[in-house]
């Protein structure tokens, strides 16, 4: 990783200013680098050491911080790592403008690994979890949302990214189709469960263990997995309440919604969701070889479920 880290550092450089601080800031802000950890352990998991994976590493990285840029101006977050985003210390324009820089910049990585297989991936991923925005978009302020309907804007959204990173390690390591697609399975189910924890997390945590403003979700008028299962179990009065919420966007009862959502058992089901799908990401290692970096896979099944940030 700190090599990849190098590889953002000098990728990043630009000559124009802004550009620079504003890519540095949410860069440095730090976070989990999972898609990039993805990348090298299944390179490593299938003998390749050459330095693409890097290449590859930090490119997953800058499609994941563009598309950061893009939803805290789209869901108007000031708070995310614990630091204000870039919209609220830039400004919408500007970081609208670096994200669109961070995708350009990434494209013009991608040429220089000088890949089709890996082009075909990224460019594959990048338009599905755009078509993923767009569905998340469609769906805020609907209470009536289907559970099917919310998780095919996770899969699209944010599992994409997480299956396209764990098949570009698969591509660098000359797996076959078969192979390749059991380790993009492992991607998309570990980056299921991965937001299926977010999402309680929201109704379960706190700001400050968090580093973002717990209640995000349904001040956006987001029906997330909680929310769908609690006014599935709860009593009708308690349904309406939640309703109205998700429609209006409206925190000034959250308290009061927290609590109906921990009642009705709608994290513990969440949570046991996002368990399933770490199993199912657990499984589709099991025609790797062992290796630390398999184990390091497992690992992170485990880490995504039990964390609590």
């Amino acid at each position: 990783m700190q090599r990849v880290d190098a590889v953002i550092r000098e990728r990043l450089s630009s000559r124009v200013a802004l550009i620079d601080q504003i890519s540095r800031y949410i860069v440095g802000a730090g976070g989990k680098r999972i898609r990039p950890r993805l990348v090298l352990l299944f390179s490593q998991a299938l003998g390749f050491e050459g330095p693409e994976r890097y290449e590859l590493a930090a490119i997953v990285e800058f499609i994941h911080t563009a598309t950061l840029l893009h939803d805290d101006v789209v869901d108007e977050s000031s708070l995310r790592r614990g630091l204000a985003t870039a919209n609220a210390v830039f400004g919408n324009a500007a970081s609208v403008l670096v994200g669109d820089f961070l995708y350009s910049r990434a494209f013009q990585m991608m040429v220089s690994v000088n890949r089709m297989r890996v082009l075909e991936v990224l460019a594959d991923a990048t338009n599905v979890i755009a078509e993923g925005e767009v569905l998340q978009l469609m769906n805020m302020h609907d209470p009536d949302l289907l559970v099917g309907e919310y998780l095919r804007v996770i899969r699209f959204k944010t599992a994409k990214l997480f299956e396209a990173s764990a098949r570009l390690g698969a591509v660098l390591g000359g797996a076959d189709a078969t192979l390749e697609d059991r380790c993009a399975d492992y991607g998309r189910c570990l980056g299921t469960a991965f937001q299926l924890v977010d999402d309680l997390l929201d109704y379960e945590g706190d700001s400050v263990e968090l580093g973002k403003n717990v209640g995000d979700d349904l001040r956006e008028g987001k029906p997330t997995l909680p929310l769908l299962i609690a006014m599935a179990r709860g009593s009708e009065t308690e349904r309406q309440l939640m309703r109205r919420a998700i429609e209006q966007g409206e925190v000034e009862r959250l308290a009061e919604i927290v609590a109906i959502v921990r009642r009705t058992g709608a994290l513990e089901a969440t949570r046991e969701a996002a368990q399933d799908e770490a199993r199912q990401a657990r499984a589709c290692l099991a025609t790797l070889p062992e290796s630390p970096a398999r184990m390091a896979l497992l690992e992170l099944c485990i880490r995504a479920v039990s964390r609590s940030s």
